[in-house]
């Protein structure tokens, strides 16, 4: 039977509750805490972009390309495509001669409500730098350029670029990456079905190192310090990655993915952290990623006002009215 992570509640009463998989695992990969079944392969989607963005870092391109925190962060980001984002990703195309032309990754309108509309009013029409995933791709782009490769089809599994970073998600996850395990993400890059153990596994060696290779973990430390000094690029106004590092700075790194994917490192715990909600609704993996942080950072967590928010979400009805709540379920 499947494991409750989040509930619903109204007048009082459990009206639903969202079914998942928890795990929290340290940096020599024993398990912490567990909830449902940890071994199960799950699509991490874009809860590790930071771990692509690793060869980035780690083979000199970001140093030799000039590329700041803001461009390092979202290079790790699933961004709401408001102005700022749109400007940082076009202009880490521009450190490498490139423009949005060269982007693989498709548009779509920019996920933030007041974005979209204002891009509307103006008579513009969306382009891939909108994407949300147009950071990663240019930290693509950028990385194939120092290399000298041929950008065309970077999306693809055997181009040179997409073998790195997908021997980079091998390596920190120490999990296989193969055909058999392998799907296609929404912005057309392959996306590995993994064990959540082994997802949890990998943040926890991001945060530390611990387990990784000297350059690989300087380039993870490089990383989480441009996401704790840059956060708004990972996500935008409201997110949940961006308003808990806005409040928690370098303490947690986290990424959120597609159909209901959390996860997070917490370097001073040693700690790695993943949450599935099984029928992708992200709503309860954030609660029930904020309720773990809660207590797996320590007591002074508990009392942390931005976490006790992010942990438990009213329900408003269209008036107004607070008619409910979401919160994590008893077990985590």
């Amino acid at each position: 039977m499947d494991t409750a992570i989040a509930e619903i509640e109204r007048g009082g009463r459990v009206e639903s509750r969202h079914a998942g998989t928890a795990v929290v695992v340290d940096a020599d990969g024993d398990v912490v805490f567990a909830l449902g079944d940890i071994a199960l392969p799950t699509y991490p989607r874009s809860a590790v972009k930071a771990f692509l963005a690793l060869p980035l870092v780690e083979s000199g391109a970001a140093e030799r390309l000039g590329l700041d925190d803001e461009e390092l962060a979202l290079a790790c980001a699933s961004h709401n495509g408001e102005p700022a984002h749109v400007t940082v990703a076009a202009r880490m195309l521009g450190r490498a001669g490139r423009n949005v032309a060269c982007l693989e990754c498709g548009t779509h309108w920019p996920t933030n409500a007041d974005a979209a509309h204002a891009l509307a009013r103006s008579g513009g029409e969306p382009n891939a730098l909108h994407n949300n995933c147009s950071g990663k791709h240019a930290g693509f782009v950028c990385l194939a350029c120092d290399q000298e490769q041929d950008l065309a089809g970077y999306i693809h599994p055997a181009h040179p670029i997409m073998r790195e970073v997908t021997a980079a998600l091998a390596d920190v996850t120490d999990a296989a990456h193969g055909e058999d395990n392998r799907g296609i993400d929404g912005c057309s890059i392959p996306t590995y079905a993994i064990p959540m153990r082994a997802l949890a596994h990998g943040f926890a060696r991001f945060g530390t190192g611990h387990g990784l290779g000297r350059e690989r973990a300087r380039a993870a430390a490089r990383l989480r310090t441009a996401v704790a000094n840059a956060p708004f690029m990972v996500g935008g106004s409201g997110r949940f990655d961006t308003v808990l590092m806005q409040a928690l700075g370098s303490a947690v790194f986290s990424k959120m993915g597609a159909e209901g994917i959390m996860a997070a490192s917490l370097p001073e715990q040693g700690l790695g952290i993943a949450v599935k909600c099984h029928d992708g609704a992200p709503r309860a993996a954030e609660v029930a990623m904020a309720t773990l942080l809660m207590r797996f950072l320590g007591p002074e967590a508990r009392d942390h006002t931005v976490l006790r928010d992010l942990a438990t979400h009213d329900i408003r009805n269209w008036n107004g009215m607070t008619v409910g709540r979401v919160r994590a379920a008893p077990f985590i």
